[in-house]
């Protein structure tokens, strides 16, 4: 996730529970241990929003302490959280999922700015990839499973996402994880396990493809000043010790350039 307020890049680390801060102007580092296994957060004024095991929660990054909010599963211990993105309307977005992928039981939620927590839909097995259109009329939902991204009716004053239906369907690289949009109304996707991002024009069809020396990007984030560095995080999980020493990028931080800008991401409004 890009600050534009702070100029700076936030990602985390699942595997090592924990969140990351860069200032790449000045190269200044920080980070965050999570009480419990994280998997997606959001910008605030005063620090994150962020999706763990055990809940969401809020990060106070000037102190380091976790403020609980909601856990909205608590009946079901065999979820977690998967992805999650603020909308432009400061509610915050996430999904679950079945701990191993093993069962189509994920949701979608939406928290609002007052707490007040809904259910959008269900009967995902990895949902990922939330991102909005330029105009606020479409939610994009990646089912990496199902190597398929939706798109949904989206109404920015209400909150309603409606009327599911198919945006891509049988991905050219690998499956989508991750995403984002553009300026322009393209849907920029990360293909997991497939050494490649793909860029979808509004009306799905694949506007080009960009080959990674990786084969898990899991995320894609526009960020620096113009908001035209797209950053991707990447993912050493379920390689084998031969692909990664084949891939010693594998697991980083990686950039590049683009010539359409991105669109800043917003905060979350709760206080």
């Amino acid at each position: 996730m890009w600050s534009v307020r702070e100029g700076a890049l936030y990602w985390l680390d699942g595997r090592r529970d924990a969140i990351y801060r860069l200032d790449p102007r000045s190269g200044a580092r920080a980070s965050w241990a999570t009480p419990s296994k994280v998997n997606a957060l959001g910008l605030r004024s005063d620090g994150l929003i962020v999706a763990m095991k055990s809940g969401i929660a809020l990060l106070d990054t000037a102190t380091g302490i976790f403020t609980p909010v909601v856990d909205p599963e608590p009946e079901r211990p065999n979820t977690r959280m998967n992805d999650g993105k603020v909308d432009r309307a400061g509610r915050f977005w996430f999904s679950t999922m079945h701990d191993d992928a093993a069962e189509p039981i994920g949701r979608l939620y939406r928290l609002s700015p007052d707490y007040a927590l809904a259910q959008i839909d269900d009967g995902f097995t990895i949902p990922n990839g939330f991102a909005w259109s330029p105009d606020n009329r479409t939610m994009y939902v990646s089912e990496t499973k199902l190597c398929t991204i939706y798109a949904y009716a989206f109404d920015l004053d209400s909150g309603e996402a409606r009327d599911r239906r198919t945006f891509v369907e049988g991905t050219v690289k690998g499956a989508p994880d991750g995403a984002t949009t553009d300026t322009q109304g393209y849907v920029w996707s990360a293909c997991v396990g497939g050494f490649a991002l793909a860029r979808y024009a509004p009306d799905g069809s694949v506007d080009r493809i960009v080959e990674l020396p990786v084969q898990r990007p899991t995320s894609v984030i526009f960020g620096d000043d113009d908001l035209r560095t797209l950053y991707v995080t990447t993912a050493t999980r379920g390689l084998s010790p031969e692909q990664l020493e084949a891939q010693p990028r594998a697991g980083a931080i990686l950039s590049l350039r683009v010539d359409v800008p991105g669109l800043p991401e917003p905060e979350f409004s709760g206080r």
